[in-house]
């Protein structure tokens, strides 16, 4: 398929700090049964959209919990026990070396709480759930500025170069889970989130060295439930445009297998925060 970058990224012109963009192409592969299912109830929540064959979205409200659902390809092959490769795309210009290993990513950053849980999958192992990987995500906050590079997208704060960076090893279940906020906007990008998987690691004084990326992608997230995150502050000082999903440079529609989340309301208001799932296949070879 064709290569997708991700483009119009404000000041990508310090390459000394950033990874080489590695142009990846995105890669897909039927979403499956009997191996993945080992990765138990949690898994179940990330592919909760495997139960209608076509590829779209929906959001139903009842009480206090609000769910959004995103269909695959998946379901057309529930017992073949093959999955779904995650599409693989740049990693911006905001990346750093040497993520703080730890599950709450939000130091003081205001913003409504996110709380991920994340299944990883090895496509080349029978999609197995792939143990002690590091999924690693970093992300702007709710006035679209990134640790290590404040001020990039119009702002003055304080910069300590790990606020919303971070990541933590996967279980023998292929899960793990992290805590930060709802992503902030700026301007050419739909809200989203940077995710790496690595694999091989080494973990010493908080944070990790070596190892392999084997997955390099990008998150979002429901566009309706977005607009009343938005709407909210902090996020409503943050005056620069936004970009919608419908209209991001990098999300190509595809759903959960190019990172559109699962999200679950956490309480009665947008306030009160989500849940957010999804499982993750990677190709280890």
């Amino acid at each position: 398929m064709t290569e997708k970058r991700e483009h119009n990224e404000q000041h990508d012109q310090q390459p000394a700090r950033h990874r080489r963009d590695k142009g990846l192409q995105r890669r897909r592969v039927l979403i499956g049964g009997g191996t993945v299912a080992m990765a138990g109830g949690l898994l179940a929540a990330g592919l909760a959209s495997a139960d209608t064959p076509d590829s779209t979205s929906s959001t139903t409200t009842s009480g206090s919990e609000a769910t959004t659902n995103v269909s695959t390809d998946a379901s057309a092959s529930a017992t073949t026990g093959v999955c779904t490769l995650t599409a693989e795309v740049t990693e911006g210009p905001y990346s750093l070396d040497g993520a703080l290993i730890r599950t709450d990513l939000r130091e003081e950053k205001d913003g409504v709480e996110v709380q991920y849980t994340f299944t990883v999958v090895d496509q080349d192992n029978d999609c197995a759930p792939l143990a002690d990987a590091l999924v690693e995500l970093w992300h702007c906050d709710a006035l679209g500025e990134y640790s290590g590079y404040v001020g990039k997208n119009g702002h003055t704060e304080d910069d300590d170069g790990t606020f919303l960076r971070g990541g933590q090893m996967t279980d023998s279940n292929g899960q793990v889970g992290l805590t930060s906020i709802w992503p902030g906007h700026y301007v050419s990008r739909a809200v989203h989130v940077h995710m790496r998987v690595h694999t091989d690691v080494t973990l010493a004084d908080g944070t990790y060295t070596g190892g392999t990326v084997v997955h390099t992608g990008q998150l979002f997230f429901d566009a309706d439930i977005n607009e009343e995150v938005q709407a909210t502050s902090p996020y409503s000082d943050n005056t620069t445009a936004e970009t919608v999903l419908a209209d991001d440079t990098i999300y190509d529609d595809g759903g959960a297998a190019s990172g559109l989340l699962t999200l679950t309301a956490l309480g009665s208001s947008v306030s009160d925060g989500y849940t957010a799932t999804l499982t993750v296949g990677v190709s280890t070879s």
